[in-house]
């Protein structure tokens, strides 16, 4: 499992218990060309360069949407340990943007413990500059509740109940 930044760099972590298996949850996250269903972000993904589904090294072009915004990011699988952990680092034009990590752990009623995770991986230039590509000034704020969502809507899909509708 990787360990956690030794530095300074801006994490975010939501944590929510899902009743489901952390097989089942790590499926689903780790199926990024599902990530729209989960995440009010994004929308969507594809597998590069060859990959056809998560292990490490595996690329993916992520596309994003926030508004009248729109943009699209490298993602590289850098964790993929089923099912413990999914992690993938982020880049745009090639500079580091982003990691974003989920942990599984089961707990003994059968449900599990979701955390996802993101680190900001940006200068301050890309900072600066991700205001104009995405609309979001406050990203670490903006990831807190968009991630709330995230985890709300697999919530409901993996334990059969209406997803929440806001974004």
């Amino acid at each position: 499992m990787a360990a956690a930044p030794a530095d300074d760099r801006p994490t975010v972590s939501v944590d929510r218990t899902i009743a489901a298996s952390p097989e089942a949850l790590w499926d689903r996250i780790a199926d990024v060309t599902r990530m729209d269903e989960w995440s009010p972000e994004s929308a969507g993904a594809t597998w590069t360069g060859g990959a056809t589904g998560p292990a490490v090294g595996a690329r993916f072009r992520g596309r994003n949407r926030r508004g009248w915004h729109r943009w699209s990011t490298t993602c590289t699988v850098t964790e993929a340990d089923r099912p413990r952990c999914f992690e993938f680092a982020v880049t745009f034009t090639g500079f580091a943007v982003a990691t974003w990590r989920y942990e599984f752990a089961p707990a003994d009623d059968g449900s599990t413990l979701v955390t996802e995770r993101w680190t900001d991986d940006r200068g301050i230039l890309a900072r600066l500059g991700g205001i104009g590509i995405s609309g979001v000034r406050d990203r670490a704020a903006h990831n807190r509740a968009t991630m709330t969502a995230t985890l709300e809507r697999l919530a409901a899909a993996a334990e059969g109940s209406p997803a929440p509708t806001s974004s």
